[in-house]
């Protein structure tokens, strides 16, 4: 049997993820850290599955391309297939299970590949739905794929333990579509993160992905009595800064906001939204690599890979209101 990617990481001693980077983007790994990953491909006689399996045509459907997660998603997809000269076809569902089903099955009799992002149908009907046809999920479920998982665990950790450490006590969390995998992974992360650190959570109603469903929330949030915020996305804690804002309350004088992804958008916000960074450029890469390696007649990889996150701090958190008079002091001293 043909060596896999898996099996090039194993014997290198590195993630799945690195072992791909050694062939997709060597400049971001240590010299060494390549050198060994191509030596363990050497020794395996693995090729990387990107010219020598010829053109494909392979599909990649999105619930929202507008989304700035998916575009990037798609974009580094894109940038990863164009060395083998793969063509995309791109399918929006617009968050519509019906339009997914639909996309699914025409997809299924038409390309070589699927690469399926944050699907919102049920994981047995996805692997329905694809039949034969190779598949990879990316934050999502489906029986028997190969699924890449932007894991926002540790960054979600690192969120509550740096807003506890600033004397918030009460938290909201605002959450995404209630279809979407990953709003179900950190609403159960933030949810034992709290109870880990003896903080009251809670939880709003179900939103869209967007910022009008932070707009939306902001009323809840307020009214909560929460005094941080962890919101299921950059763009939803964007609209949660806005609302809040409408309704008379502050960032982050009155409430301390989180977001997840890291967009661009969170460094431009005002204040800078603090945000969990997840690995969405690495994980489209990570997507293709896996679905060239079931088209070259690889075998497919039988476990989930997950991507890790980390917390990058900015000006929407800050002391709450009440909290130990020294540590605001100093905090406030040192905010320009």
């Amino acid at each position: 049997m043909a060596a896999t990617l898996t099996d090039v990481a194993k014997l290198a001693g590195v993630s799945l993820a690195t072992a791909s980077r050694a062939f997709s983007d060597p400049g971001r790994l240590a010299a060494e850290t390549r050198q060994r990953v191509l030596s363990a491909a050497a020794a395996l006689g693995y090729e990387a599955a990107t010219v020598s399996t010829g053109a494909r045509t392979l599909g990649v459907v999105v619930p929202d391309v507008s989304n700035a997660v998916f575009a990037a998603l798609i974009k580094s997809v894109q940038e990863r297939a164009w060395p083998g000269r793969h063509r995309m076809i791109v399918a929006d569902t617009a968050e519509s299970t019906d339009r997914e089903r639909e996309h699914l099955a025409a997809l299924a009799s038409s390309v070589d590949g699927i690469i399926l992002c944050s699907p919102r149908l049920p994981a047995e009907e996805v692997r329905e739905l694809a039949g034969r046809t190779p598949l990879v999920v990316i934050n999502g479920e489906a029986v028997g794929a190969a699924r890449v998982l932007m894991d926002a665990g540790e960054g979600l950790r690192q969120a509550v333990e740096h807003l506890f450490s600033l004397g918030h006590r009460r938290f909201a969390y605002v959450p995404g579509p209630a279809s979407s995998w990953a709003n179900g992974q950190r609403l159960a992360a933030v949810t034992r993160l709290c109870e880990e650190w003896g903080v009251e959570l809670v939880t709003v109603g179900n939103q869209n992905a967007t910022v009008d469903g932070g707009l939306a929330a902001a009323a809840s949030v307020v009214a909560s009595g929460a005094t941080a915020a962890i919101a299921y996305n950059d763009l939803v804690a964007v609209g949660l800064l806005a609302g809040a804002r409408t309704l008379g309350y502050h960032c982050p004088e009155d409430l301390s906001v989180v977001g997840i992804d890291d967009l661009d958008i969170a460094a431009a916000a005002e204040p800078g939204l603090t945000s969990v960074r997840v690995a969405i450029e690495r994980s489209g890469a990570l997507g293709l690599d896996l679905l060239l390696e079931q088209l070259a007649g690889k075998s497919r990889a039988t476990e989930a890979v997950h991507l890790t996150s980390q917390l990058i701090v900015r000006g929407s958190t800050f002391a709450a209101r009440g909290a130990d008079s020294a540590l605001r002091g100093g905090q406030h001293r040192g905010r320009k």
